[in-house]
């Protein structure tokens, strides 16, 4: 049998070894990334890396062992560089790997960067795509391998770096039934699966909304601490709510709930980025000093939901005006914007004015609580 005669079984090859690859660097294994002229990585993320493993890993490799960091991480580091950088390891022990990779006030004592190659920048968005923090560790290893790494998961550079793109537009209805909501009545939710990690997303239908109308849409990223238990760090919880109240006022809508947990960052580097906040930094400060950029998520996916069920014109309920770019770069037609309110308190007016001063949201000058 040809390969291409499992195609409708198991789908793309590239996407698929990518998902295999997320699997195993989240697990804390390595990864083999490979690239052009029989160049190849061995790759793990940073943060999972312990001593016995660093060791193992160096006499797996062909060469020497560095350490990968995005553009914001190394800013914080002290060298203002607009692509990621490596730095040789040396004889870094794993206890000062995650100083330089997550620890506030850290500086590298002169010690300059070098501009990451293609397998080092695939092994960083590898690792992003596992919701771990963005750093890796990657070594040289010779094409073939040798026996010691047979057992590895291998993936292509060009697979990882296109995998966004051949997921994004390809989610697909798996469950969807009425549930009746408190103050609202009438809903329903509708479970799509598909995108990155094939993670479920849900669009909640309130009302009836008319496909050929305008149609009131919010996406909503989820949060676990707002949404569920109430977090007065945040407004998301009361934006949640007030949300889908306000479009049962209004004849209906469609809430987009989708899996991007602090940004897209993912809920462990959320905490983390908390407690950085109670440490005195901003919400968008934190998310930088961890490596991160401004916003991780992406809304392409939620246009494709929108479009599977019939809605191509919005009403957008939102602050954020990414989204609304977003939406019409995905192709729909977005004819209002109408801001989503929420009550500030003495715990969260730094991360609304955070938002307001960092990513243009529409919030009041004049914050009052």
């Amino acid at each position: 049998m040809h390969a291409d005669d499992l195609r409708p079984l198991i789908g793309d090859p590239d996407v698929v070894s990518v998902e295999r690859a997320i699997a195993e660097i989240r697990s804390g294994r390595p990864v083999i990334i490979t690239g052009e002229k029989n160049t190849a990585v061995l790759a793990i993320a940073a943060e999972s890396i312990e001593e016995p493993a660093l060791s193992a890993l160096k006499q797996a490799a062909t060469g020497e062992a560095r350490l990968v960091l995005s553009p914001s991480r190394l800013r914080l580091l002290g060298y203002d560089n607009p692509e990621p950088g490596i730095l040789p390891l040396g004889d870094k022990r794993a206890a000062a790997i995650h100083e330089i990779v997550s620890h506030a006030g850290v500086r590298l004592n002169g010690v300059a960067p070098n501009g990451a190659d293609t397998l080092d920048k695939a092994a960083l968005n590898l690792v992003r795509l596992a919701f771990l923090l963005p750093a890796a560790i990657t070594l040289p290893v010779e094409q073939g391998f040798g026996h010691a790494l047979s057992g590895l998961i291998n993936v292509a550079a060009t697979a990882i770096n296109h995998f966004r793109e051949d997921v994004v537009n390809a989610p697909r209805i798996v469950a969807r039934a009425p549930v009746p909501l408190e103050e609202v009545g009438e809903s329903e939710f509708v479970v799509f699966r598909g995108g990155e990690g094939m993670r479920d997303q849900v669009a909640v239908i309130i009302g009836n909304p008319n496909p050929a109308e305008p149609v009131y849409v919010r996406m909503h990223s989820a949060c676990l601490t707002g949404d569920l238990f109430a977090s007065l760090k945040c407004d998301c919880g009361d934006q949640l709510r007030g949300t889908v109240k306000r479009m049962s006022e209004l004849g209906g809508g469609v809430l987009l709930y989708l899996d991007q947990e602090g940004r897209g960052n993912g809920i462990a580097n959320k905490i983390r980025a908390y407690r950085l906040q109670h440490a005195g930094y901003n919400t968008f400060e934190s998310d930088e000093i961890l490596g991160f950029d401004l916003d991780q998520r992406r809304f392409d996916f939620a246009a494709a939901m929108m479009k599977q069920l019939g809605y191509r014109k919005v009403r957008l309920l939102t602050n954020n005006p990414a989204k609304v770019l977003a939406l019409k770069e995905a192709g729909l037609d977005v004819l209002s914007i109408h801001r989503v309110g929420a009550r500030s308190t003495s715990q969260n007016v730094g991360y609304l004015a955070a938002k307001r001063d960092f990513a243009g949201h529409m919030i009041e000058k004049d914050l009052k609580f």
